[in-house]
């Protein structure tokens, strides 16, 4: 070849096509015709060409692109959450497009409009919540097909998510029938879930006909859960200590800081020991700590399973007429207990 090819202009010069014909190829192979499209391949083994799939994307009306954020790309839930998306959908012709918020507002909006440039033709969300540009989400649930994980935007918005009261009835009668009634140790208010998990925790206690215990907390508005269960529990145990020698943490991440500021101090966390501590979520690392960690385990490939079916069915990307989808949009799952060793 005389020169590099470098567009699909040059592409289509080398193949001998027009380029009309050859955009379609890239858009949908299965739309040309057997012969053409054989051409068109020995020209990209013999060529090395590969079209800019964001640019071809743009000049689509509607692109085949997923926009992702959630707000740390290497926590374990978000990383399974993101596997299970992108695997679906490219098993339906769509590329997902994962981009981190890092816990920071201003990063969520940037991520929004990255995505807006790229026209992405639907998106998933795991939003900050609490310190979400809410105007900046809602219009752009106005323009594309926009679903909701981990943490809902508000009482509205299509979302697909654990059942926080089922959860935490499911575990705080657990924790009531196995030893002390538990106190309650939340999570910095950086989403939604902080509030839920909070109300969550009254509404099973005062069912259980228990006195509840908020675990009165040092305003925090990190999402460096770890450090943030480590640190209050130092303070709270060189203050005189929890109200009960039950402690249920808002997530797990809290109640590994929990542990490790518990062990540091001398105490013996377990089932008969000086503390017993519970978290939520199941996150992957909870069965490593020492003890291992007693959870309610939210069912992450099923909620990212769901999340990308229910927005290919509002791209119409799906023969199923909506029947395995409430009419609001809003689904909750069912957690499961996980007993381990901590409580």
């Amino acid at each position: 070849m005389d020169r590099q090819i470098k567009t699909m202009e040059d592409f289509s010069e080398f193949v001998g096509l027009s380029r009309p014909t050859v955009s379609k190829y890239f858009n949908d192979p299965g739309s040309v015709r057997k012969k053409t499209r054989d051409a068109i391949e020995v020209a990209i083994k013999q060529s090395g060409f590969r079209p800019n799939i964001f640019a071809v994307n743009l000049n689509r009306r509607r692109t085949n692109i997923l926009g992702v954020i959630v707000p740390n790309s290497t926590d374990p839930f978000y990383m399974a959450l993101t596997r299970r998306i992108e695997h679906i959908a490219n098993q339906a012709g769509f590329l997902a497009f994962v981009l981190s918020s890092d816990g920071r507002p201003e990063m969520e909006e940037r991520a929004i409009e990255t995505f807006k440039s790229m026209n992405v033709a639907g998106a998933i969300i795991a939003p900050l919540g609490v310190q979400s540009h809410h105007k900046t989400l809602t219009a752009l649930g106005e323009s594309i097909p926009l679903i909701y994980v981990d943490s809902p935007l508000d009482d509205s918005s299509s979302f697909v998510g654990t059942d926080n009261r089922q959860s935490f009835r499911l575990m705080v009668d657990y924790l009531c029938r196995s030893g002390s009634p538990p106190c309650y140790l939340g999570m910095p208010p950086v989403n939604n879930n902080a509030l839920a998990r909070r109300d969550a925790y009254l509404e099973a206690m005062q069912q259980l006909k228990m006195e509840p215990a908020l675990v009165t907390t040092t305003p925090n508005g990190s999402w460096d859960f770890e450090k943030f269960g480590f640190d209050e529990t130092l303070r709270i145990l060189g203050s005189g200590g929890f109200p009960t020698q039950t402690v249920l943490c808002a997530n797990d991440r809290v109640a590994f800081g929990v542990i490790a500021a518990a062990f540091q101090s001398g105490l013996k966390v377990g089932r008969d020991a000086d503390l017993r501590v519970a978290g939520h979520d199941d996150h992957p690392l909870s069965r490593y700590t020492c003890p291992p960690l007693t959870t309610v385990a939210q069912n992450y490939n099923e909620i990212g399973r769901l999340a990308i079916e229910l927005l290919l069915f509002k791209l119409g990307e799906t023969s199923d007429d909506g029947g395995a989808f409430p009419e609001d949009e809003r689904i909750l799952l069912n957690a499961e207990i996980m007993l381990r060793g901590s409580a």
